[in-house]
C-alpha cells in the first residue's frame, strides 16, 4: 500500500453550518458539491463534509461518542504569528479555541481550535520543517 491520504472526510450534524465555516476561513467548495456533500481542495489533498449519521453508516458504525476522537487535523503555517491569526480566522468563523497560540516543548509554536462539530485542529509553526512557497510542507527524511 503506498503511504498516502488523498481525502479526509469529516462527519457533520449541520451541514450549512460548517460549510459556512470552512468558507469564512477561505476554503473553496468544489463544484462537485451539493446540499449533502461538500468537498474543498486544500493543497494536497481533499476535505470533504458528509453528515455524521451517514458517514458512521457508511462505516458501519454507530454515530454517537463525544469527547476526544484520537484524532487530530494540522495546519503548518509560515510562521509563529500566523498561528495566533490563524487562531483568531477560526474564532471569527465559528470555531472555539480548546488551546490558545503558545511556544511547545519541541520547540515549535501552536494552537488547536475546534470547527463547529468539534473536529479538532492543531495550527502549528515548526521551526525543525519548512514549508515551499506553494505551502507543501517539507519533512526531513
Amino acid at each position: 500500500m503506498i503511504a498516502r491520504i488523498n481525502v479526509v472526510t469529516l462527519g457533520v450534524t449541520d451541514m450549512p453550518r460548517s460549510r459556512k465555516f470552512y468558507e469564512q476561513l477561505g476554503w473553496v467548495a468544489s463544484s462537485s458539491s451539493n446540499e449533502h456533500f461538500t468537498v474543498f481542495r486544500p493543497q494536497g489533498c481533499a476535505l470533504a463534509l458528509y453528515p455524521m449519521t451517514l458517514l458512521a453508516e457508511d462505516a458501519t458504525v454507530k454515530p454517537e461518542g463525544h469527547g476526544f476522537r484520537g484524532v487530530a487535523l494540522a495546519q503548518n503555517v509560515p510562521t509563529k504569528g500566523d498561528v495566533k491569526m490563524a487562531l483568531d480566522a477560526a474564532v471569527a468563523a465559528g470555531g472555539t479555541v480548546k488551546k490558545p497560540a503558545q511556544d511547545v516543548f519541541w520547540g515549535g509554536h501552536s494552537g488547536y481550535f475546534a470547527d463547529p462539530d468539534g473536529h479538532l485542529w492543531e495550527v502549528a509553526w515548526n521551526p525543525h520543517w519548512r514549508l515551499t512557497p506553494d505551502g507543501m510542507l517539507e519533512i526531513p527524511v
